[in-house]
């Protein structure tokens, strides 16, 4: 069984930025404690361009297969989630898992 990749992708108000990526990279350290993950990279997306007062994030979290992400699924997710929910609607989530292609 190969590794996975867990996408999330993140719509953020501009004028939130410098107090989110600090408290952004602090959280995927925290998800890179859990079993089962590899790694992860976070990514300021270019294009398609963010609409005006938007930044969008991408962070890709590797992980050792589908029986890590269902883990974090049942064990972390929902705790790990709601961390965020302090910024309210200032930003949205939307995510995805990806199986390379070997």
């Amino acid at each position: 069984m190969s590794a996975l990749v867990y996408v999330v992708d993140l719509d953020v108000d501009a004028a939130l930025a410098a107090e989110y990526l600090p408290w952004l990279r602090e959280h995927v350290r925290e998800m890179l404690a859990l079993s089962g993950f590899l790694g992860a990279e976070i990514h300021e997306r270019l294009e398609p361009a963010p609409l005006p007062g938007r930044i969008g994030y991408r962070v890709q979290y590797r992980l050792r297969d589908r029986a890590a992400f269902d883990e974090y699924l049942r064990e972390h997710a929902p705790r790990m989630r709601g961390a965020g929910a302090r910024f309210g609607d200032r930003v949205r989530a939307t995510r995805g898992l990806l199986r390379p292609l070997e």
